[in-house]
């Protein structure tokens, strides 16, 4: 199968990490793969989508206007959405509150016209189900490479502290920042590693990083503990974790506070502590500075839960199963474009 991406730019975060990861396994398996910027004209739109016609074509996170989308939807073979956020609400920090009826009615147009639709986690394939409760939905979540990790043992003395994340997601360390200054008082020799392109005020020891694609997984890696807080509400709900994932992936354990899917990948005692109050927080944080061997089996234990279910590897399989099951003589999408 030929499948052709859609995506805001071949060098975004969601692109690499939810389309371009899982190329080398695709084509193994006989797949081809291009990746097309969505035009920001309409005419552009419009000569992209007739070349398109009869193509597997795959929508990333964008909601269309529904013209397009008719157009769309009558010009290619297969049509098949990816979102790994609530692009149907808006998001935590925007002043108007998450409810958005327009998005909500641009994302049910678009779904339902889908011959498959590839959900981040399970929350939002639960959501796609209320939109258009009889497309295939296929739960594949944001995944990492845990080669691309090399875990590293620190012996620097205190504990080190990582976050890593954009301007966009650094307000909710900013929203944490309460909590984060109470650890730092509480808790002997922390600093909090910032790996970002800005960075906060807070009231402990911070290590300034510029992002870099080139150093981010040996800056993770070199750290003792990752933290990650998102606010308590269904936009943080829609996220896929992928922050989490790098701690992970890199060995280390980790902090967060229960919420969307830090309640699968972070597990209490095993891959680190979920924390919801401050002194939470701070007993998580003290017990792993405190204990350098328990740091080692979590993020042992945390490495192997990557390879196991959040790996490309894994991420690819789920991949490989749908492309085949559209392939099937008795999938709807082999026979005929999609429901209208």
């Amino acid at each position: 199968m030929h499948l052709v991406a859609l995506v805001e730019r071949a060098d975004h975060v969601c692109c690499r990490y939810r389309v371009e990861a899982f190329r080398p396994h695709l084509e193994a398996a006989g797949h081809t793969l291009s990746v097309e910027p969505l035009p920001r004209s309409w005419w552009s739109r419009w000569l992209l989508f007739r070349r398109l016609r009869a193509a597997t074509v795959l929508v990333q996170r964008r909601l269309l206007p529904f013209w397009e989308l008719l157009l769309l939807r009558s010009s290619v073979g297969r049509l098949l959405f990816d979102l790994d956020d609530a692009v149907f609400l808006r998001d935590s920090y925007a002043p108007r509150g998450l409810e958005h009826p327009g998005r909500w009615r641009r994302f049910v147009a678009l779904v339902r016209r889908c011959d498959a639709v590839i959900a981040g986690n399970a929350w939002l394939a639960e959501r796609v189900k209320r939109a258009a409760p009889n497309v295939e939905v296929a739960v594949i979540p944001t995944c990492v490479e845990p080669a691309d990790y090399t875990p590293t043992t620190s012996d620097r003395p205190g504990t080190q502290l990582v976050w890593v994340g954009s301007s966009s997601t650094l307000q909710g360390l900013e929203r944490a920042r309460p909590m984060l200054e109470t650890v730092g008082r509480s808790v002997p020799g922390v600093a909090l590693k910032v790996v970002c392109d800005r960075f906060p005020d807070l009231a402990l020891p911070l290590v300034r990083v510029p992002w870099d694609g080139a150093t981010e997984a040996a800056e993770i890696a070199s750290a003792d503990v990752g933290i990650a807080w998102v606010p308590d509400d269904d936009w943080s709900r829609g996220k896929c974790g992928l922050k989490v994932l790098q701690y992970l992936a890199a060995g280390l354990p980790v902090v967060a506070n229960p919420v969307g899917v830090h309640r699968e990948m972070v597990r209490p005692g095993a891959t680190g502590f979920l924390a919801t109050t401050e002194d939470e927080w701070v007993a998580a944080v003290r017990t792993l500075a405190a204990d350098a061997a328990l740091r080692r089996r979590m993020g042992a234990a945390g490495r192997a839960l990557v390879e196991r279910s959040y790996s490309v590897r894994a991420g690819a399989s789920a991949w490989r199963r749908l492309l085949a099951s559209l392939q099937s003589p008795s999938s709807p999408g082999a026979a005929s474009p999609g429901a209208a």
